[in-house]
């Protein structure tokens, strides 16, 4: 069963959450302590983050320097296939356009059909650092990633040959913007391009976090409005950091409501702002658990303990 239908078909809000592949040349061990630590709350699916490599200096034995392009943080595939035989949870891993060419996109593609692994994100991807704006490696946009996608699932490779042995087609759900993506000119053409992924494939559309839930309905009102009619699932991460109050607008370019701004100007310790950011979690997740939301799926990045303490209130 796809993640897809998994949303689709359940009675109750589904949990689930996203993880990071280690650092290169750390071992698996944290990837498992996250999973063992949330676990008990029967994810139904676990989002593997995929990372671009990044241009880093390295000297030469001439004492020059060069610049090379360096993956920080490897092994997606190999973390999804690892999660996926250990624990017997579905996984997701993320395909982005950012850092990757189509030939590339196309061997991990075979390398996830081999691995019986077919259920995917499908993303645009960050800027590189070391750009000012986004810069293509192959695709610009995740709509042309998702055309490679579904032209895979059709049998076909990207010179045309057919694909033999062709199983299980992948299934896969993409990113939305309850407060509009950074690069966007306003909301309504962030909605445009939301329709035009779900027209082309896209079963189920995922949020990026936010803090307010207002804006999450807002946003699902004018999907319905525009005619898209996939499952939304909100996107949510516990504040753990005192920075993280100037750190996330900028970042994710999400907004924070004014009684999360004061209360975590009145931590004199991040201590005191993880208590403020759990507390604020769980408020959320009750709200849309209420409100009957098809799931809800956590960021876990610093926030392991967090999102256990969120579900334990809440699932």
């Amino acid at each position: 069963m796809s993640i897809a239908d998994k949303i689709r078909l359940s009675r109750s809000t589904i949990f689930s959450f996203e993880l990071l592949p280690p650092l290169k040349g750390k071992g698996i061990d944290s990837v498992f302590g996250t999973i063992d630590t949330l676990r008990e709350f029967d994810p139904q699916y676990i989002n593997i983050t995929t990372h671009r490599s990044e241009l880093v200096y390295r000297e030469t034995a001439q004492g020059l320097f060069e610049r090379i392009a360096e993956r920080h943080r490897p092994g997606t595939v190999a973390i999804a296939a690892a999660i996926q035989n250990k624990y017997n949870i579905p996984v997701v891993p993320h395909i982005l356009c950012s850092g990757f060419s189509p030939s590339e996109t196309e061997y991990l593609l075979i390398d996830l059909q081999f691995l019986g692994i077919t259920d995917l994100l499908l993303l645009r991807g960050d800027k590189a650092r070391h750009d000012k704006q986004f810069v293509a490696t192959g695709y610009s946009h995740a709509t042309e990633l998702q055309e490679q996608v579904e032209r895979f699932n059709s049998g076909f490779f990207l010179n045309g040959d057919a694909i033999k042995g062709l199983h299980q087609p992948f299934s896969y759900g993409m990113a939305c913007y309850p407060e509009k993506h950074e690069e966007a000119p306003n909301l309504n053409s962030d909605l445009f391009w939301a329709k035009k992924k779900v027209e082309a494939g896209a079963e189920y559309l995922v949020t990026q976090m936010f803090f307010d839930n207002r804006k999450y309905y807002d946003f699902v009102s004018k999907c319905r409005e525009a005619g898209i009619d996939v499952p939304i699932i909100p996107g949510l991460k516990p504040i753990t950091l005192r920075n993280q109050l100037t750190a996330l607008p900028k970042i994710f370019h999400t907004e924070i409501p004014e009684a999360l701004t004061y209360a975590l100007l009145d931590c004199s310790s991040d201590a005191e702002a993880v208590e403020v950011g759990v507390e604020w979690c769980i408020q959320q997740a009750r709200d849309l658990k209420a409100q009957g939301v098809p799931g809800i799926h956590f960021y876990t990045l610093m926030a392991t303990q967090s999102v256990k303490r969120v579900a334990q209130e809440v699932f």
